[in-house]
């Protein structure tokens, strides 16, 4: 039966709904949106019970605060927020009950930039081009195609799945204010000279304040073009990496668009977007290389980690 499961008292700085995003319509110039940290995301839905794609809700920097219409299993996973309910603060990476009339706070970070919270059941919000996300671009998706807003009321079908569950530590990501990503060079490193591939490989670049889920802006040693900054435009994939006239980094991401014109320089592996994701302004970013193989790999073993959760949680 559907019903209220919150009402926004705050809003937080960019709280959206979100899920693993909207695939197979980027050739209509529509982003697949979805959560910039899909680790954190699925791991949260799993602690609850869920599918891994159900939808939850992302908070970016600082969190809502929400009122409980209804008892429910919840967890907060991604970025150290300070989660309180009705004052008492209350553990990440865990699923735990949440009665009707407490009020959760998710505060603002610590570590890491952003954070889901998934509800066992799920939200009811309506499926547009097979995905509940919020598309912020196009004005559709998620909840009324745009960031919660106080007042606003939250729909689902809660369930109370006992018990609750715990991830292990071990398995918690730690995010900190310097990064090592993982990228395959190309497809235009032809149009860059050999001195500033090897910056590229060998320097430190920093996440500016100009970072945001369409794309993280970097500083620092400016790459040269040889045969010009600009392509004719293709698409774009999550994770490619711009470098337009000005030499300086632009990573694409989540809310990216669909197509652009700027020479890329690599693209970040799948399995390092949560990390990026997380990303605060002024964070070091340096750049290592591996092959696609190597890359496949790492997403493979990902999948099966996930999958393997995702039974020993039932």
């Amino acid at each position: 039966m559907r019903t209220a499961i919150f009402k926004v008292i705050k809003p937080g700085l960019l709280t959206t709904v979100q899920d693993l995003g909207r695939y197979g319509y980027q050739q209509f110039g529509i982003s697949p949106s979805g959560a910039m940290d899909p680790y954190s995301m699925q791991l949260a839905n799993i602690l609850v019970g869920n599918d891994q794609g159900e939808a939850v809700l992302e908070a970016s920097f600082l969190g809502p605060v929400l009122e409980a219409g209804s008892d429910m299993v919840i967890a907060i996973c991604g970025g150290e927020f300070s989660t309180k309910v009705d004052g008492r603060e209350v553990l990440m990476w865990k699923s735990f009950p949440l009665k009707k009339g407490e009020i959760l706070s998710m505060g603002s970070y610590k570590q890491g930039a952003r954070a889901y919270l998934a509800i066992a059941g799920g939200i009811d919000v309506p499926v547009v081009l097979k995905s509940k996300s919020t598309s912020l671009n196009g004005g559709f998706g998620g909840y009324e195609g745009r960031p919660l807003q106080k007042s606003d009321l939250l729909y689902g079908k809660p369930v109370i799945r006992k018990p609750w569950k715990e991830l292990h530590p071990e398995l918690i990501p730690q995010f900190n204010k310097q990064l090592t990503i993982r990228v395959i060079l190309g497809p235009h490193q032809q149009m860059f000279t050999e001195k500033s591939i090897k910056q590229f490989l060998s320097e430190e670049y920093i996440v500016t304040p100009q970072s945001n889920r369409m794309g993280y802006r970097l500083k620092g040693p400016k790459l040269e073009h040889q045969l010009g900054s600009d392509i004719i435009s293709d698409p774009i994939p999550l994770g490619g990496i711009q470098v337009p006239a000005s030499g300086q980094p632009i990573i694409l991401m989540a809310d990216r668009q669909t197509t652009g014109g700027y020479t890329r320089i690599g693209t970040v592996i799948s399995v390092d977007i949560p990390l990026l994701a997380q990303a605060v302004p002024d964070t070091t970013v340096s750049f290592t290389e591996v092959s696609l193989e190597e890359a496949q790999r790492l997403y493979l073993e990902r999948q099966k980690f996930m999958k393997l959760l995702q039974v020993a949680a039932k």
